[in-house]
Parts: C-alpha cells; sequence; structure tokens
C-alpha cells in the first residue's frame, strides 16, 4: 500500500523531487447543516473516487468520502511542466492507468491555462483532410481543404465525395443572413403588474443599458433588447455582435452589469432580483426558438449538383436522392425533431474539434433544415440552413497547438474571419448530407461502414489466450 500522501505544509521544501499536493476531502471543512451559513470551502460527498493504494480505482473508503483526495492543484494552479507532470503522475498513481499518450502533448502548459484546469497533458484524435471543396461565399471565395478531427471510419471518405459532387457541378453558394449572440436574463418581480411595467418601460432605457453593457468590453457590442414578460417574471434577450469571438463570456459580463444597473438606477421598485440565465437563449442546447435567428450566425448553403455528376459521385440519381429526403422527412415528423438532417452533427463536431471550437455548441448548432429538390431541367438543388452556428476565430481554443494549425490550413485563424470559417462549415456540411443521401438512395450505406468504418481489434492467432 503506498503511504498517505504528504501534507501539504511539507511539499516543496528541499531538493527533493517535486511531488503533487493532494487534499484529503477528510481535511476540508464539513458541509453545513440545513439552515446554517453557507462555508466558503465545503464539498460535498464524493462517492467513487480512488483511494490511496486502490490501483485499480474502486470506491473511496468510507463515508462522506473518506480516504479520498482532490486533484493536486500545486502552485500557480499547476500549470508549469513540471507541474503537469508530477499531477500526471499522481493521477496514474491513483488509478492504475498509464497516461503516456496524453503526457506526449506538445503545448505548453502555461498557454493551457483558461482553456482548462488540473490539466495532465492533451487527449489526441485522429485528423483527416477532405477536399477539394469549391465555394462561392462572401467571405469564403475559392477551393479548401477541409480538416475533420475523428474516430469513425468512413466521415472522412464520405464528407470528401460530397464535396467533389459540389466541387464537379461547379461549387455551393453560402451566405450569412445574421450574426449575433445573445444572453437572457430573467428580472422577477411582485406581481403581474409591476412585471407588465417593467416589460413597458425597459425598450426606453435602451441607451443607458447599451452604456453599461459596454463599459465592460471593447468588443461587444448591444444591438437590441427582446422583452417577453411571463406570469409575474420578466425575460429579457439581450442582442450582441461579438465579432470574431464567440464570446458568451464577454456578454454575460456586460448583460450582468446591465441588469444590475437596471435594478439599482430605475426598476428598484419593480424587480427584486435577476438571474443571468433564464434558459430562453438556448446556449448549448436546441429548441425550437433557434430557428429565428439570433444564437449565432445563420447561414445558408446550396448547390446545383448535375445529374451525371449525383450518379458519378454519388451513385444515385436526383429522382432517388428527392425520394430518400421526402421519406426521411416523414420519419423526422414522426420523431418530433427540431427541423431536418441527415448527420450534421457528424461534420460539427469533426470540424469544430479539429479548429479549436466550443464543442458543446455542437447542440444549438446542428439544429438545421437540409432540402432536396429536383429542377424543372432534372438536375438536383440541395441546401442546408444552419439557424445558429456558433464558430470563431479568435478566443477559446482557437490559438491553441492543432487548433490554430487547422484554422490557418482554411485561411481562417485569427481576426476577421469567423464569417469565412462559418461559410465553410455549411457547405462541408452540405456535402456530408449529399453523401449520405447518396449511400441511402444507393443502398451502399452498410458497405462504405464495412470497408472504411470498422476499426476491428486484430486477431488473436490460434491457441492464443
Amino acid at each position: 500500500m503506498r503511504p498517505h500522501p504528504p501534507d501539504p505544509e511539507e511539499l516543496g521544501r528541499g531538493g527533493a523531487e517535486k511531488r503533487p499536493h493532494p487534499r484529503p476531502l477528510s481535511h476540508l471543512p464539513p458541509i453545513p447543516p440545513p439552515g446554517e451559513g453557507r462555508q466558503e470551502e465545503a464539498v460535498s460527498p464524493v462517492a467513487g473516487l480512488p483511494s490511496p493504494g486502490d490501483r485499480a480505482g474502486g470506491a473511496a473508503r468510507g463515508a462522506g468520502g473518506e480516504g479520498a483526495f482532490l486533484v493536486p492543484r500545486l502552485e500557480k494552479q499547476g500549470y508549469a511542466a513540471d507541474d503537469i507532470a508530477a499531477r500526471r503522475r499522481w493521477i496514474e498513481e491513483q488509478t492504475g492507468a498509464a497516461l503516456t499518450h496524453a503526457g506526449a502533448s506538445t503545448l505548453p502548459g502555461e498557454q493551457m491555462q483558461g482553456n482548462i484546469e488540473n490539466p495532465v497533458g492533451a487527449a489526441q484524435v485522429p485528423l483527416g483532410v477532405a477536399g477539394p471543396l469549391l465555394i462561392h461565399g462572401e467571405h469564403a471565395d475559392g477551393s479548401f481543404y477541409v480538416p475533420l478531427a475523428t474516430t469513425e471510419g468512413a466521415l472522412v471518405r464520405s464528407y470528401e465525395r460530397g464535396m467533389v459532387a459540389i466541387t464537379r457541378s461547379g461549387g455551393a453558394t453560402v451566405r450569412i443572413h445574421t450574426d449575433e449572440n445573445r444572453v437572457s436574463p430573467v428580472f422577477v418581480c411582485d406581481d403581474v403588474a409591476a412585471a407588465a411595467d417593467l416589460a413597458r418601460a425597459l425598450p426606453g432605457w435602451i441607451d443607458e443599458i447599451r452604456a453599461a453593457a459596454e463599459s465592460t468590453t471593447r468588443h461587444g457590442k448591444l444591438l437590441r433588447l427582446e422583452v417577453r414578460p411571463i406570469g409575474r417574471e420578466v425575460m429579457v434577450s439581450f442582442c450582441y455582435s461579438t465579432g470574431d469571438a464567440h464570446g458568451m463570456n464577454m456578454i454575460v459580463k456586460a448583460t450582468d452589469a446591465a441588469c444590475r444597473w437596471v435594478l439599482e438606477h430605475k426598476a428598484g421598485g419593480l424587480a427584486r432580483r435577476h438571474y443571468i440565465f433564464s434558459g430562453l437563449e438556448s446556449e448549448k442546447r436546441a429548441s425550437g426558438s433557434l430557428f429565428a435567428g439570433g444564437k449565432g450566425k445563420k447561414v445558408i448553403a446550396g448547390a446545383r449538383l448535375l445529374a451525371r455528376a449525383t450518379r458519378a459521385y454519388l451513385h444515385a440519381t436526383p429522382q432517388e436522392m428527392a425520394e430518400v429526403w421526402r421519406h426521411t422527412v416523414l420519419g423526422h415528423l414522426q420523431a418530433g425533431s427540431l427541423g431536418y438532417n441527415g448527420h450534421l452533427a457528424n461534420g460539427l463536431a469533426a470540424v469544430f474539434i479539429a479548429c479549436g471550437q466550443d464543442v458543446a455548441n455542437l447542440a444549438n448548432s446542428a439544429v438545421g433544415v437540409t432540402c432536396f429538390e429536383v429542377t424543372d431541367d432534372g438536375d438536383l438543388y440541395a441546401s442546408v440552413t444552419l439557424p445558429a452556428l456558433t464558430v470563431a476565430t479568435v478566443g477559446g481554443g482557437t490559438g491553441l497547438g492543432t487548433g490554430r494549425e487547422c484554422l490557418e490550413m482554411l485561411g481562417c485563424a485569427g481576426t476577421g474571419n469567423a464569417p469565412k470559417l462559418a461559410e465553410i462549415v455549411a457547405a462541408t456540411l452540405l456535402a456530408g448530407e449529399l453523401s449520405m443521401a447518396g449511400a441511402i438512395a444507393s443502398g451502399e450505406f452498410v458497405a462504405a461502414h464495412e470497408e472504411y468504418g470498422r476499426n476491428r481489434p486484430p486477431a488473436r492467432e490460434e491457441g492464443a489466450p
């Protein structure tokens, strides 16, 4: 059995090897009984954390997490290379796992600060490239090779097939219709009358509210307020332009400052308090309200595919593609789906991981509508409408390691390139929708995944255990 982890007071002394500083949960202040004041460092019981000596990572000993230890924080939260290595060794000791690949990261630990806590390395995901994809956008104009990070075999090949079909037919046209983000706090009033008075007054205070919000940021610009009273509460969508950043943290800070100003200077007698999120904003959640726009970029990509191109590259006629669309629309209706698509989330996840995006925004970005139509002269017109695409080229993970490199591959790294990235993503998703529909129409879907998408473990030799 391993010895009890050293006391934090004794760590870092002398010239001994730097060791992580685990903090036993049992050394933290207890949870206060109901009715007592909040204790600053109270920690709930944690079940399932490995205890010292339990290399298999079994349940913590004792009630309330006794014998379990917090992940080591280390000096300045432990972003130095030596601290990351020490924390990784500690986790290896606690779990019995070898983190060789996680520890092989080329990312400097100091650059991770602000993106991750308790770092032990970096996850690795296979990265492929699909293309060429010809795009005629207002921001993206030309041929592109698109990075896709995924562990799903057949995905890159599928998207590439759709890209070739689009490119050989003359390319995809893409347009951005709206580009904004929002936070939707809720004000709590005493009664319906007070809520109505506040809802009517808020639009008249827009200049002062804008000044309060924009005092916290150089980049966020408050565009308007959308007021929705419900019961004795008032939900208010603060709608912003956020430039090339997703900017959610930025506009939450701005909105909180504006709400506090409203309560202090205008609505003291009308509202008792505010909560910064009401859920109306649909951040990282799918909802019907996203179709109206206002959460990210509303982007539409469309392409006219020549009948000979659909037959040559997708192995289906335009009429067969449209039939797949019609029959699967019925299935979406039966399921109560939000919108219609084949697999928008597949391409979004692969591009988001490759390009350092906030992957959780898949939930809102994957709400969309795919449409296939046969033209009068027998070609196929296909389009994808994405009402809430959330992408960025500055901030978050866009400047880290492979995320930065993949954005550079697309010519989208840095300021001024978020609209270009949005157009590339929309055209990429259109390619994926076409390829999947072709695979279903031609009956090749299963065979394609058998050929490209089955990562089977190697067969054991005869007689091996």
